[in-house]
């Protein structure tokens, strides 16, 4: 199984030792899976997190065992300084009540949980949340939570999809830091139009699933897509998660060397810092 790069208390503190930084640089973690921890001027945002063995206990005897690759980075009730923990859609390595309800029980403070407005019954159940305790976002609509300026992207996960009232299932998220603006795609494939929303928010970082299967773009296509809307930089995620769902990084990584695309593969557990307006 692969250790992460930095687990446990190694991982707390490190994030800790940056805490009290207003340089206005952006601090990003990987956690696994589509996971990443955000860090600026103090302030964390916990994408999309999975930090449990709810889905390998679930289908430890099935025809799809979710066999895990890669041991957990930390415990959620660890990450009781995180102030925002989003939801791009219902899927359990993306809405887990077992990573998000211990991180609620050890916060010290109150957590905005952001999902999308067709999810609001179905995430708080999970969550065992009253549904006024929830944030919402549909397409096109941004709030503001906590100094993160936040705009949701439709997200095609297989296809564009609707509740009866229009609200999209499933969301990509466009966060503003500062002077820095992160996209976290969520699970999607590249539909036509997706491009062209994004490009006019001028994206730094994108963070895009590589694994081509389950309703996800593959390397080639990250890559891609990262290069047509202008990101400056380019996280790939969503893989050596589970053995049934998972892809090597090397057909992004020749894409987007070939295309001029600027990335970085990070391992589980790793942090990575971008430098204040001023430095970058």
């Amino acid at each position: 199984m692969i250790r992460p790069v930095l687990q446990d208390d190694a991982f707390i503190a490190d994030v800790e030792q940056s805490r009290g930084d207003r340089s206005g640089k952006l601090r990003m973690w990987w956690v696994g899976q589509s996971g990443f921890l955000m860090q600026w001027s103090g302030r964390h945002l916990l994408f999309d997190p999975y930090l449990s063995d709810s889905l390998t206990i679930k289908y430890a005897h099935t025809q799809k065992p979710h066999v895990r690759m890669t041991e957990r980075v930390v415990a959620p009730e660890r990450l009781s300084f995180v102030e925002i923990v989003t939801s791009s859609h219902n899927h359990t390595d993306h809405l887990d009540a077992a990573t998000i309800v211990p991180l609620l029980a050890a916060a010290r403070h109150d957590v905005s949980i952001l999902v999308p407005a067709a999810n609001r019954a179905f995430a708080a159940q999970r969550l065992n949340l009253d549904p006024s305790q929830l944030s919402t976002l549909d397409a096109g609509q941004t709030i503001e939570r906590r100094g993160f300026d936040i705009t949701a992207v439709p997200a095609a996960h297989n296809k564009l999809e609707t509740d009866d009232e229009g609200h999209f299932l499933c969301l990509g998220y466009v966060v503003r830091a500062g002077p820095w603006t992160v996209y976290h795609s969520g699970d999607t494939e590249v539909y036509p139009g997706l491009a062209e929303a994004l490009a006019p928010h001028a994206v730094d970082v994108a963070i895009l699933p590589i694994n081509g299967k389950v309703g996800n773009m593959n390397g080639l296509e990250a890559a891609r897509l990262a290069k047509d809307i202008g990101a400056k930089l380019v996280i790939p995620c969503h893989f050596e998660m589970f053995e049934f769902n998972t892809a090597s990084p090397d057909e992004f990584v020749i894409e987007c060397e070939q295309i001029g695309q600027a990335f970085s593969v990070m391992r589980a557990g790793e942090g990575m810092t971008l430098p204040a307006e001023a430095e970058a």
